[in-house]
């Protein structure tokens, strides 16, 4: 029997972001690859995650990006490792993001794990709040 989908907040922070072009650096649109380390804390716990985003710019501050990332850590003290598929744009102000866990991705207590959740960042900002609601099948 599944459980009510809880949801639940916290906070996460970025760091290595290295962006690298694919094709033509000096063209609108525009075409980068991104290797990124979240560490996030709250409801979910995990300090140094693995995400990797494949990013189209239509223009020098704008965009969409999609991408994948592993987190290894707990959700709501679960422990075990899952994957989150992203999806997102950006401007000027900030960026906007969406994710979901990939389905079968649950490991150890996280087995299981169904959710979705997402944030809003605003430039300039060193710590960015997320949302969190998900089941245990």
């Amino acid at each position: 029997m599944t459980k009510p989908p809880q949801t639940a907040t916290g906070r996460f922070t970025f760091a290595d972001w290295e962006e690298h072009p694919v094709g033509p650096a000096d063209t609108t649109p525009r075409l980068a690859r991104a290797s990124v380390t979240n560490s996030f804390s709250g409801a979910i716990e995990a300090p140094g995650t693995s995400c990797s985003y494949t990013i189209a710019y239509t223009g020098e501050t704008t965009g969409t990006y999609a991408g994948m990332e592993l987190l290894s850590g707990s959700v709501e003290g679960r422990k075990g490792t899952f994957a989150l598929e992203e999806r997102g744009e950006f401007d000027a102000s900030g960026t906007r993001c969406r994710f979901e866990v990939v389905p079968g991705s649950g490991t150890g207590e996280l087995t299981g794990l169904a959710g979705s959740g997402g944030f809003d960042h605003r430039h300039g900002e060193e710590s960015v709040a997320y949302t969190f609601t998900f089941t245990f099948a």
